[in-house]
């Protein structure tokens, strides 16, 4: 199934953008971001018989913004970061969503203000110590997603150029397979992966590995994609294309996969649906 995202739209909470959609035909959501709003839980299901919903990470956002981190070493945004996630693994299971996908962890905590834009140089958890308490969360999460029928997916982070020059290392977990095996080798079966090709493209490059190399050992959890392009170099979100690198890698058995391209108009939107199942269904 061909999800498209509502994570572009920052100034209006999700359900506006999701209303907006399904008005234009759109009819299979993934919410993510967006702005806070009182009872959109209540607001969404009206929603739901015209509509496929996917929860993604930091949605439902909260009242009060924080970094969603299950890597943090701070307790007070550890807590925070696993009652968000069981908030948005309760959303799932309210909407009929399988299946609830996040961000992995960061090896430090940046400021809110700091998203999206450059942050500043900060000293970096001990990897052992992160990797094993993102770990120690996921299987948390696992266990209460269990209970509720509802899977977990892990999305690869995007590490740049830029970023990597800057803290002299890496803060991010799984931009590599190095990182997705051991993080999926010690968690159950109900923890498996979301694959951002674009985030890969820009990782593959700072890091010097193989895109396809990564996709292939990476394979047997791979539930999900996260469809976008650009240079290589940042995460722009711009639009696929019939060239981008990824169509003949892509498992076209895959369960689902999100479109999340940003500043799109009505017309725009639906062309890139249409080359995405275009694409999807060459077998």
């Amino acid at each position: 199934m061909i999800f498209f995202s509502t994570g572009g739209v920052r100034d209006k909470p999700a359900f506006q953008t999701a209303e907006e959609l399904n008005s234009q035909g759109v009819h299979n959501i993934e919410l993510s971001g967006g702005k806070f709003l009182e009872n959109q839980l209540d607001k969404l299901k009206l929603l739901k018989s015209d509509c496929n919903f996917l929860v993604h990470n930091y949605f439902p956002p909260p009242k009060e913004s924080f970094v969603f981190n299950l890597a943090s070493l701070n307790n007070d945004i550890s807590v925070k970061s696993i009652e968000h996630a069981k908030l948005a693994i309760d959303y799932a299971v309210n909407l009929n969503s399988p299946t609830y996908t996040f961000h992995a962890g960061f090896l430090i905590d940046p400021e809110v203000k700091e998203l999206g834009n450059k942050i500043k140089p900060k000293k970096l958890f001990d990897k052992k110590d992160g990797l094993s308490t993102f770990i120690s969360n996921l299987n948390y999460l696992s266990s209460y997603a269990e209970t509720k029928n509802v899977e977990l997916l892990v999305e690869n982070n995007v590490l740049s150029k830029n970023n990597k020059e800057l803290f002299k290392s890496n803060p991010l977990l799984m931009t590599d397979i190095t990182d997705c095996i051991e993080i999926m080798s010690s968690t159950p079966d109900n923890v498996n992966l979301l694959v951002d090709v674009a985030h890969l493209k820009v990782s593959s490059n700072s890091q010097s590995f193989s895109c396809k190399d990564y996709l292939k050992k990476a394979d047997k959890w791979i539930k999900g994609y996260h469809l976008s392009d650009n240079n290589g170099l940042s995460d722009t979100n711009n639009k696929v294309t019939n060239d981008s690198w990824f169509w003949n890698e892509l498992n076209k058995d895959i369960e689902f996969i999100t479109i999340e391209v940003y500043g799109l108009n009505v017309i725009e939107t639906k062309d890139q649906i249409d080359l995405v199942q275009s694409k999807i269904c060459q077998k």
